[in-house]
């Protein structure tokens, strides 16, 4: 349950920092309240991932996952520019976050 936990607290962060971009700075009400409500999801779904999975390997696969999918968001919805360079990095970006989930020895615990 706790990789089920990391990869939503991942999902939400890309909602919060979509939210924050469309804040304007705390400015506009409703984009302000979203983010700050998943902020505050995506942190508790986390730290419920912490308990079972590694800090170091829970925190680069959260912070990755919103990472990479916010890249993509950008390209896809906000027509940030796209290149072949910034492809591959962010490739490189998501097999790495699928090899620390390949590499914790840990598996599922519950």
């Amino acid at each position: 349950m706790a990789w089920v936990y990391l990869l939503i607290a991942g999902m939400t962060e890309i909602i919060w920092a979509i939210g924050l971009k469309e804040a304007q700075g705390f400015t506009v009400l409703l984009p302000s309240i979203v983010t700050l409500v998943f902020i505050i999801v995506s942190f508790f779904l986390f730290a419920k991932a912490m308990e079972t999975i590694p800090i170091g390997t829970a925190y680069a696969i959260f912070t990755g996952i919103g990472a990479a999918g916010t890249a993509i968001v950008g390209i896809v919805l906000f027509n940030e520019g796209v290149s072949v360079g910034k492809l591959f990095f962010l490739v490189l970006l998501l097999v790495g976050i699928i090899g620390l989930k390949l590499a914790d020895g840990q598996g599922e615990t519950e």
